[in-house]
């Protein structure tokens, strides 16, 4: 088999991986009991349908304190946004971390992805207008204050292409986004022919992939380059990257910290693009939500004032933070 021939059978490979990787298909029931107990406080998991612009149902879950363990009518909301390979199940692990600082979680799953309609993902691009369906939903409830964004590799990066327009959004933690597609598909294209390609060669194999998606999923990925956001993007963000990551090579999230216009940290984590993230970076996480979604000014409601002094939690927050 010629060299040639080989690159031209991995591009299909490579083109398909890039808008239809593998389908994280499970049941309701992964996502647990709808009422379910954290540090001896309940919560209740509401599962809901929106539409999206293109007409397709994207399903989602909002994790929030049943109604009398609520301290407050509104509370602060953070969405998470799953990867490419994933669903609203990847936010589970992000409940305790969240829902015992009165702060909601909306999980959904982005339309290509999970149980939700379509049959491609475009990394970012579609993604943007799922989550501001979810995110205007969540604003004509009533019933939320500050919302966050939390995102992971696709997820992180559609949050950095919606930031900019969006600059009501309170805060950002940006894990292991990409920074230009273009470029992530170049690093891909050596990954996918286990060889280091000559340029030239690799830029007729991105010709081709950007063909057959633009063909198959009706975008460009050339336009799919959150660098190009991130210096109009002024909401406080969290950026974290994998030493070991291979997927999205650290350098990534590292240019679009250095690129971005707002108040902003960066962490290195341990493991790799797919890692359990460590109990630090979970806290630091739930710090920073603290701060920026303002929950220290949670006007309480009568009846669960007390509630709300007494929780093991307030001492932690704010000796945390302090």
């Amino acid at each position: 088999m010629s060299f040639f021939t080989k690159i031209h059978e991995q591009y299909t490979e490579l083109w398909k991986a890039v808008i239809r990787p593998p389908r994280d298909n499970y049941e309701i029931k992964d996502l647990g009991p709808s009422v379910f107990s954290i540090e001896n406080r309940t919560f209740q998991r509401t599962d809901l349908s929106l539409k999206n612009p293109r007409g397709l149902t994207i399903v989602c879950s909002h994790f929030e304190p049943i109604p009398s363990e609520r301290v407050s009518e509104r509370l602060p909301c953070v969405v998470y946004l799953h990867g490419n390979c994933s669903s609203r199940l990847e936010a589970v692990s992000t409940l305790p971390v969240l829902l015992p600082f009165n702060i909601t979680v909306l999980a959904l799953d982005f339309a290509g992805s999970g149980l939700s309609d379509g049959e491609y993902i475009s990394l970012g691009y579609f993604e943007r207008d799922d989550l501001a369906v979810v995110i205007d939903h969540l604003r004509e409830s009533n019933r939320v204050t500050c919302i966050g964004l939390w995102g992971r590799s696709m997820g992180a990066s559609t949050a950095l292409l919606h930031a900019d327009r969006d600059p009501s959004i309170a805060g950002l933690v940006l894990d292991s986004p990409f920074s230009d597609l273009k470029v992530l598909c170049e690093e891909l294209v050596d990954v996918y022919t286990n060889s280091r390609v000559p340029r030239w060669v690799t830029g007729i194999a991105l010709h081709m992939v950007r063909s057959s998606i633009s063909t198959t999923a009706d975008f460009d990925i050339y336009d799919l380059a959150p660098v190009n956001h991130v210096n109009n993007s002024f909401i406080p963000a969290f950026f974290t990257a994998a030493y070991n990551d291979t997927f999205i090579k650290p350098h990534h999230a590292k240019a679009l910290h250095d690129a971005y216009a707002g108040d902003k940290n960066f962490v290195m984590v341990e493991g790799d693009h797919n890692s359990a993230r460590s109990k630090f970076f979970m806290d630091s996480v739930s710090i920073f939500f603290f701060n920026t979604l303002q929950c220290d000014k949670l006007q309480p409601q009568a009846s669960s004032t007390a509630a709300a002094d007494s929780s093991p939690y307030r001492d932690q927050v704010h000796a945390a933070s302090g």
